[in-house]
């Protein structure tokens, strides 16, 4: 468990306004930094995770990708587990 990521989606229906898109890192299983689409980019939690957090808001390249996530995976994926259940 050094260092890992992890992503997923939270959403109360399959509506695109109400789907959030979140990737976390952590480091010895301590979440140093989160993004979430709804507040479009990255918190730090540690003081380690806060300079992560700056330096990857900074890379406005890399934060629209990860806003565009929220809808070419988790809108999909969503619709997939709505016909499931």
């Amino acid at each position: 468990f050094r260092s890992y990521y992890v992503s997923h989606c939270d959403f109360n229906s399959s509506e695109l306004n109400d789907i959030e898109f979140i990737t976390s890192t952590f480091y010895n299983k301590l979440e140093l930094a989160r993004f979430s689409s709804s507040l479009g980019k990255f918190v730090g939690y540690t003081e380690y995770g806060i300079q992560q957090a700056n330096y990857w808001n900074s890379q406005t390249s890399y934060i629209e990708g990860l806003k565009a996530t929220r809808e070419t995976i988790c809108l999909n994926n969503i619709g997939n587990e709505y016909r499931a259940a």
